[in-house]
């Protein structure tokens, strides 16, 4: 066991004390330079209770600290990491604006600063701590209600207060371990679908919007809690993935599936090495496909300028990372066969299915560790997303090299309408699943009805119903391309979206 550092810094939020003044807030935003639209904390408020009998309860809300912090674990630079002291900190010169610590943090606290582009959160004015000083919200409360101090020191108050009295934490079943803990706060604040969203999407003193992206704090349907509670007042909250992770997951399938299963017919004897479909159109067609998903990646950065700081100062933890590497060999491997194909080395080319199909399948897959990594997304949580993403892409793979395929071959044609119906078939039988089977956590439960009933039911269904008519591939010939083709693009977009519906503070 590592030897625990002599000061390890926590935070107590007394909610009983807490007079929604916001005084923290702007204290907060003058002493970081925090920009408008964003904030490091804000004071949540819930109304509790129906007129006459009701209170107002508040919820401060900023970065937990975290000794065990998904943020850290999914940033691809250690632009996040933890300090020696227990802070989890950020250094803005090697951020690329992933977003992958905002898709991971269970407490929604993380956003892109909108001048720097960069992420940036509360990380407990750790400038102020180094010279001995107090964070801004500390100084500025005017009823003591936040306090910070040591955990390993003894007679510190808030060590005292976390041993003696009762205290609570958000979201314990993530795992996380926070350093900030919660005094006399309602559990309606503490569970952000507890509350009952604001009919129209009006809150006291803000009106939020409901853009492209935008999630609606509280719950929409039905409420955690056997008590009236009304969300009362909240800050804008914003998915950090949209179109452009969900094409990445497309164009990924489509480069990963047509050498797998270009090389697959070729190993069971149904095409020829020496055919066109595995020496030319495999690896055009791959290779195609991952420059397009090279493309969306670096594009849906914040500083696309600096992406090679995933391959110079690697954070190996990051699913980010692993998947660039593993991307990057993929790539190699099919610029190998390329070249293989025009000095007409086919004994090479086979060779480098040893290593291609399974850098294939690995591509395919890896977006599943990395969709686990987000642990706010219960969603995403699902130990049958790799190998689910596998046959999606195999799926993908058949569709495009049956629009290449030479149609005099009827043995490869009929052997690439099989597998499409197959895999289409196979896919379907995974989404019911996931749709149908009971989820554990409400969030799930939540995000599995914005999927099918809610905001994203629109493409879901069409999707399954596109994916669904392909299944009769054998019949249907080329019809069963751009049905398979647009079907999992839909699906893929509604996935990744309903996956981030769901309120987290």
């Amino acid at each position: 066991m590592e030897p625990t550092s002599a000061v390890q810094w926590a935070k107590i939020l007394d909610q009983s004390r807490c007079i929604g003044c916001h005084a923290c807030t702007t204290a907060c935003k003058s002493e970081n330079e925090v920009p408008l639209s964003v904030t490091r904390t804000y004071v949540k408020s819930a109304d509790i209770g129906e007129f006459p009998n009701v209170r107002r309860a508040m919820q401060v809300t900023r970065c937990n600290q975290c000794e065990n912090a998904p943020c850290v674990t999914s940033c691809p630079t250690s632009a996040m990491y933890a300090r020696p002291d227990g802070i989890v900190d950020f250094d803005k010169s090697i951020c690329i604006g992933c977003k992958a610590c905002i898709a991971a943090c269970p407490y929604d606290a993380i956003f892109i600063n909108p001048d720097d582009h960069s992420a940036e959160k509360c990380n407990f004015c750790a400038h102020r701590i180094d010279v001995g000083l107090e964070p801004a919200c500390v100084t500025v409360c005017p009823v003591e209600a936040i306090l910070v101090g040591d955990l390993n020191d003894p007679a510190s108050k808030v060590a005292q207060m976390v041993n003696r009295d009762v205290v609570a934490v958000r979201r314990p079943e993530k795992e996380t371990h926070p350093k900030v803990f919660y005094k006399g706060a309602h559990q309606a604040t503490l569970d952000p679908l507890a509350a009952k969203r604001p009919g129209g999407g009006i809150y006291a003193w803000a009106e939020q919007p409901q853009g492209q992206g935008e999630i609606g704090s509280g719950h929409p349907y039905t409420p955690n809690s056997s008590a009236s509670v009304l969300l009362s007042y909240d800050v804008s909250h914003k998915a950090p993935w949209g179109w452009r992770v969900s094409a990445y997951t497309w164009t990924k399938s489509i480069a990963s599936g047509t050498y797998l299963v270009a090389a697959g017919l070729c190993l069971t004897g149904v095409t020829p090495w020496s055919s066109p479909l595995f020496r030319w159109t495999a690896p055009i067609v791959s290779g195609a496909a991952l420059a397009a998903t090279g493309v969306l990646l670096i594009t849906d950065l914040k500083h696309p300028e600096r992406f090679y700081l995933i391959f110079t100062r690697p954070q190996w933890k990051s699913w980010l990372v692993r998947g660039a590497f593993i991307i990057g060999a993929y790539s190699a491997v099919l610029a190998a066969h390329f070249v293989a194909t025009l000095a007409g080395a086919q004994k090479c080319q086979r060779f480098l299915t040893i290593a291609g199909m399974p850098l294939a399948a690995a591509t395919a897959a890896y977006t599943g560790y990395l969709f686990a990594q987000a642990k706010a997304r219960d969603l995403w949580q699902n130990p049958l997303l790799p190998p689910h993403l596998i046959v999606q892409a195999k799926l993908a793979g058949a569709a495009a090299l049956l629009a290449f395929a030479d149609h005099r071959d009827e043995k490869t044609v009929r052997a690439l309408r099989w597998s499409i119906a197959a895999t289409a078939a196979v896919h379907l039988a995974l989404v019911a699943g996931e749709t149908t089977l009971a989820h554990p956590t409400a969030h799930a439960k939540l995000a599995v009805r914005n999927l099918t009933r809610g905001p994203q039911r629109v493409p879901f269904w069409l999707g399954a119903a596109l994916v669904g008519v392909s299944t009769f591939a054998p019949k249907l010939g080329k019809w069963a391309i751009p049905l398979a083709l647009a079907g999992l693009a839909a699906y893929e977009d509604a996935y990744v979206r309903a996956g981030q519906s769901v309120p987290l503070a």
